[in-house]
């Protein structure tokens, strides 16, 4: 008979996400297996390549025309602020095989940059060095990290930050990536202002997405596929929506770095994209404390005549 234990601890689990045919797991040596898994790389946010094929993206087009006349119709519930923003994106015809094209090109570039920056002439290629946010997972399972080459202690101190860049500032550099910053998950001091450094660099310089005026951000074409998906569901008479579900499609709060000003979860759009940083709602009373943050007054309902 044992004794009693005294020190209990129930860690929650995740299960891995499938990689199509890849084998998640080898085992080598009986206690060290090696995973495969997906990593979602921190403070980034490429184009959605999930139309899959050209001709997907062709119906995510017609979807977003469709989508576009029922904003313009009244039908689908999205404040007056934001369609205006939305719609000169949605009606030019080619939002969804826009993001498809530049999806696939950032792809491109993030597959090819990591192979050239963990390339040795002559020697095996760099071993990666991650850092993993204090929730390590996101809610597809994927582990969350920035990525960077491994360096030296010696080469390290002759690097400055900029030049042993993480591959997610990368992302940012090229202009494929906007910042996309999730409190708690924020850079530290000394990473955030060459974050947005870059940020506003790629965006003065038209770089990748900021080449297209008309480019939807990643989150943005989640979410007005998402609304596109509510608002057809409410058009067809489907009884099993409920109130609820028409302000599903919404999901974060944002958050001016410039003026902590938390603004609402269809205000994003009044922030200049450089600088939001976005609060899951189970976020917002922690993080309004711990940043200071002061709600906009349409948040409050100060301002409900404004668009």
């Amino acid at each position: 008979m044992i004794d009693p234990v005294q020190i209990l601890w129930s860690p929650a689990g995740a299960t891995m996400p499938s990689l199509g045919s890849q084998r998640l797991v080898d085992v080598h040596d009986g206690d060290t297996p090696n995973l495969r898994m997906p990593v979602r790389m921190l403070s980034v946010d490429t184009p959605e390549v999930t139309a899959r094929t050209e001709a997907g993206a062709a119906r995510v087009d017609e979807n977003f025309a469709q989508l576009a006349k029922w904003i313009r119709q009244g039908v689908a519930p999205i404040t007056p602020g934001l369609a205006e923003f939305v719609l000169p994106k949605l009606e030019t015809g080619k939002a969804g095989s826009l993001q498809f094209e530049q999806g696939t090109a950032a792809a491109a570039f993030n597959k090819q940059n990591i192979t050239d920056r963990l390339a040795r002439p002559g020697k095996e290629p760099r071993n990666l060095f991650i850092r993993i946010a204090d929730s390590p997972f996101d809610p597809n399972h994927r582990l969350l990290a920035y990525i960077a080459p491994a360096y030296t202690a010696k080469e390290l101190a002759a690097l400055s930050r900029e030049q042993r860049a993480t591959f997610n500032l990368d992302l940012v550099t090229a202009g494929w990536s906007p910042t996309f910053i999730i409190y708690p998950s924020v850079p530290g001091e000394l990473d955030l202002p060459i974050l947005l450094s870059a940020a506003e660099k790629a965006m003065a310089g038209q770089r990748g997405i900021w080449e297209e005026p008309s480019t939807l951000l990643a989150y943005e074409y989640r979410a007005l596929e998402d609304l596109y998906a509510v608002t057809k569901r409410k058009v067809e008479g489907d009884k099993k929506l409920k109130p609820s579900d028409l302000f599903s499609w919404r999901e974060r709060y944002c958050v001016d770095m410039r003026t902590r000003m938390l603004h609402g979860p269809e205000d994003w759009f009044r922030v200049d994209p450089v600088y939001r940083l976005w609060l899951w709602p189970r976020d917002v009373s922690e993080a309004v404390g711990r940043l200071n943050l002061k709600p906009s007054a349409r948040l409050v309902g100060a301002d409900q005549g404004a668009r």
